[in-house]
């Protein structure tokens, strides 16, 4: 009589490990590729992060290298963590990444004409939509309108040039 708890305990074993496991699933996400990518000393490694959170990573393009585990993000990490043993400032070694990959590994670029010109064309593209749209409408407005209707005179002279 005492089997019907052991069977009810037996099948919610199973639930409560996949539960587990996908409560668990996200802290995996954030673990550190290989700890010894860190640098020993502590305030190089905080200065390390903050530039790598400030990197793009190449591959998944949406994650700063920090954020991802991308093999090139890996390398980046690794060379940012050279650079900043190294003694080099931030600028120095954001710089040496814009040289090396272009304005695009920086999660924010700099104000730029550029960036001007990519930020305004929608507001650009819309004025000139509207801009069209306006003269169109007034010329549609002002164009000849269909000719008045055939006075009586009218109609009874085409009625005698079609007869004829």
């Amino acid at each position: 009589m005492n089997c019907l708890p052991s069977f009810r305990l037996r099948r919610l074993i199973p639930a409560f490990l996949l539960g587990l496991s996908v409560l668990l699933a996200p802290a995996l996400v954030l673990a550190v590729d290989d700890p010894s990518e860190m640098l020993p000393d502590a305030k190089q490694e905080a200065r390390a992060e903050a530039i790598g959170s400030q990197l793009r990573c190449l591959v998944c393009q949406n994650e700063s290298i920090e954020d991802s585990s991308a093999g090139l993000a890996r390398d980046l990490r690794r060379v940012v963590r050279e650079h900043v043993a190294k003694g080099e400032t931030d600028r120095q070694v954001m710089d040496w990444m814009v040289a090396r990959y272009g304005n695009f590994i920086r999660l924010s670029p700099p104000l730029s004409g550029g960036t001007l010109l990519l930020w305004g064309m929608p507001a650009l593209a819309l004025s000139i939509g509207l801009a069209l749209a306006f003269f169109a409408y007034r010329r549609r407005a002002t164009s000849p309108k269909a000719p008045p209707p055939l006075s009586d005179e009218e109609k009874a002279r085409l009625a005698k040039l079609t007869k004829e």
